[in-house]
């Protein structure tokens, strides 16, 4: 069972929320339930609610977008249904009418999605809807909210008598209107209307000349409006039909009552389904403003807060374009009670307030502005004391509050019970006032009650160290500047910089030296330290993210060296095959230059073409028969290489042309240094070094022990 005062909702601004979402309904009904929103009675009913609200939230974005819920209130119509023999009218049915559409197009359209929906249509199938009442009012009612002529036989035979009597009233009429017109009798206007009767605007000379009734008269008297006699007797026989036709227009609308009325209760449960929908609609749109999102739930006692942000403060920052910080922090068994301390304007009672107010929202059926990887648990009670706690008119002083809010929370706080206070034991003697606290702190521990406060008091930061599942924290400050950093460190108590906020805010530092000097030094000494203790851990972590970077910069640098030395593995090995197929040539050609000669000298062809075949038999016998399909295959592979050859070269190419473009452009280069023989040098581009052997015009050989290159001597460069 979930129980939230009504202090703790507005300690922790829940009802500005409500108001908040409240702006996204689009009926007054679902406006009214949303500022109306409490936690949940059943931990059991937030996670359906939540889910709905999150299938509501991608419907927006969506192919299969939610039907318009849009529908005009009905309180009046079933305020009415509750009082015997009173009749609705007929915009009363319309209204009917529409609630009754609108819940039954909604039906339809999560029955045909259901996989899509799977919440949102579970929980639209509570809904007991029937079609009765709106085909009943379509019976009598048209779409222009009129009733129909076939709504009884009467009514039908009243109709068409009224419109008999309408052809001849027009036709009488306009034989009367012709008739004195030719006499003259008529003024300019000939005709006009009184009374929703058609008469005739006769001068007044002449008004004994013309039968009928005088309807009236013109402001000047020039004019007086007569119904012909002709029109007369059928004028009053449609009176008499309208009146007739008013009367069965009540008794068909009061038949229609009559039936609508065993439904009232249904009626009221299509408009509670509808408001329902608003809401969860308002919920949504809110979502995607805050960027809510559904966290994990977790039957365990536990929060993780990930990058949590306070809702309203995200919302007011965004208006006016300013940063919100996020806050990260946990709560579990282990850690049950977390004391925050530090300077003021740091930042503590904001993230005391989001940590409430983000479990609140979620114990609502609301998304929260949290990393989705966030989780959260469900608590019986929360208690919170937060802001100025004068209460003038009870006369109480601020710590006369306290402690009444204290003896509350030591009869409501249990093992399910969260309970955050801000400036904890505050508002009297820090010695008494900061003992008090740590007595109702060690009770709150003892019940094994999940809580966060806030606190200047050493004692608490103390007690907080000393207690297994306890932990202190402090909002973070830059050591330099003293500008609040807004990040919450678990671990270690934070110093009040007391003192050297005073500093930086113009304080004489007479005054502040003069002001240590009246307190006892061992408490300086202890302030000190933790503030000492915090600049310390910010180096610490300054030097752990540039340890950080230039390991990744290390790591980095280590694989591009490892690429080089694979791709210069691959050349050397590249050069070392054409090497050997070079001194393989080389040896060939000896062979065959021998040969030559030998021809030249003795002129002997036959013993020339013997010696050639049986070389080239030699020659043949070291190659190794290739099948078939290896050949296509080596062949595939030969011409893969020269495609990838002749890339690398067009590749090399444009980089060449690039940097000509550029050695353009560029200034003179330095002059270089005089190469000579047995220097080391290597290329421009390159890493491998070599000897150079010889030297010839612009050329240098350049030996790199398992081969020799030529280079021209521009593009290298000594060692």
């Amino acid at each position: 069972m979930v129980r939230i005062d009504r202090k703790t909702l507005q300690d922790l601004e829940f009802p500005s929320v409500l108001q908040q979402i409240s702006e996204f309904c689009i009926t007054e009904p679902g406006r009214e339930k949303v500022l109306e929103i409490a936690p949940f009675k059943d931990a059991n009913d937030i996670a359906p609610e939540l889910h709905r609200v999150k299938e509501f939230s991608a419907s927006f974005d969506n192919e299969n977008s939610v039907p318009n819920h849009g529908f005009e209130p009905i309180f009046k119509e079933l305020h009415m249904l509750n009082i015997e023999n009173s009749t609705l009218e007929i915009g009363a049915f319309r209204r009917i009418l529409t609630v009754c559409n609108t819940t039954k197009d909604l039906l339809a359209f999560f029955r045909k999605y259901k996989e899509f929906y799977e919440f949102l249509s579970a929980f639209s199938d509570e809904v007991d809807y029937t079609s009765s009442i709106s085909a009943e009012i379509n019976k009598v009612i048209d779409r222009y909210g009129e009733i129909k002529n076939n709504a009884s036989e009467e009514l039908n035979a009243i109709r068409k008598r009224l419109s008999v009597i309408k052809g001849q009233i027009n036709s009488s009429f306009t034989k009367s209107l012709n008739r004195y017109s030719k006499s003259d009798y008529l003024d300019e206007i000939r005709e006009t209307v009184v009374d929703n009767r058609r008469v005739l605007a006769v001068k007044s000379m002449h008004r004994r000349k013309v039968k009928g009734m005088v309807m009236g008269q013109s402001r000047t008297g020039s004019i007086v409006y007569i119904e012909p006699q002709e029109t007369l007797e059928f004028a009053n026989e449609f009176s008499n039909l309208i009146y007739e036709e008013r009367e069965e227009i009540k008794r068909i609308l009061k038949a229609l009552t009559e039936f609508v009325r065993p439904y009232r209760e249904t009626l009221g449960s299509y408009q509670d389904y509808l408001s329902r929908i608003d809401m969860l609609y308002a919920k949504a749109k809110y979502a995607n403003i805050i960027g809510g999102e559904l966290p994990l739930l977790t039957s365990e006692k536990r929060i993780y807060l990930k990058n949590a942000f306070h809702p309203l403060l995200l919302i007011s920052n965004k208006k006016i374009k300013a940063k919100t910080y996020p806050q990260t922090i946990e709560l579990d068994p282990g850690k049950r009670i977390i004391v925050i301390s530090g300077p003021n304007a740091g930042g503590k009672s904001i993230t005391l307030k989001t940590v409430g107010l983000v479990q609140l929202m979620l114990q609502s059926g609301m998304l929260v502005p949290v990393d989705p990887l966030s989780e959260f648990c469900t608590f019986g009670r929360v208690l919170t004391d937060i802001g100025d706690n004068q209460s003038i008119e009870n006369h109480l002083s601020t710590y006369s509050y306290r402690l009444k809010m204290m003896n509350q929370f030591l009869k409501k706080c249990k093992s399910d019970t969260l309970f955050l206070i801000d400036e904890f034991g505050t508002g009297s003697d820090p010695e008494l006032g900061g003992a008090l606290a740590e007595t109702f702190l060690e009770v709150f521990y003892e019940r094994e009650a999940f809580g966060i406060i806030t606190t200047h008091y050493t004692n608490l930061k103390l007690l907080a160290n000393e207690l297994p599942n306890a932990v202190n924290a402090n909002m973070q400050f830059d050591s330099r500047s003293l500008e609040p950093m807004y990040k919450l460190h678990l671990g270690e108590a934070g110093s009040s910089f007391t003192f050297e906020v005073a500093q930086k805010n113009g304080i004489p530092y007479s005054l502040i030296n003069k002001a240590k000097k009246k307190i006892e030094r061992g408490k300086v000494r202890f302030d000190r330290t933790i503030a000492n203790l915090q600049k310390e851990r910010s180096k610490v972590r300054k030097t752990a993210a540039s340890l950080e970077t230039t390991e990744k910069k290390a790591r980095k640098e280590s694989k591009q060296l490892e690429e080089i030395n694979i791709r210069l593995q691959q050349k050397l090995e590249s050069y070392q095959e054409l090497y050997d197929s070079n001194q393989k040539l080389l040896t060939l050609g000896k062979k065959v230059d021998v040969l030559a000669e030998r021809y030249f000298n003795n002129k002997k062809k036959r013993q020339l073409i013997d010696e050639l075949v049986k070389l080239v038999m030699i020659e043949n016998s070291k190659r190794k028969k290739i099948h078939p399909k290896k050949k296509r295959v080596v062949k595939a592979k030969e011409k893969k290489v020269q495609q990838e050859v002749e890339k690398k070269v067009e590749v090399i190419r444009r980089k060449k042309k690039k940097k000509k473009e550029e050695a353009i452009k560029a200034p003179p280069p330095k002059p270089k240094v005089a190469l000579k023989v047995g220097d080391q040098v290597r290329m421009i581009d390159g890493r491998a070094v070599g000897t150079i052997d010889s030297i010839e015009k612009n050329h240098a050989i350049v030996n790199y022990g398992m081969f020799t290159a030529d280079v021209k001597m521009d593009e290298l460069e000594k060692v």
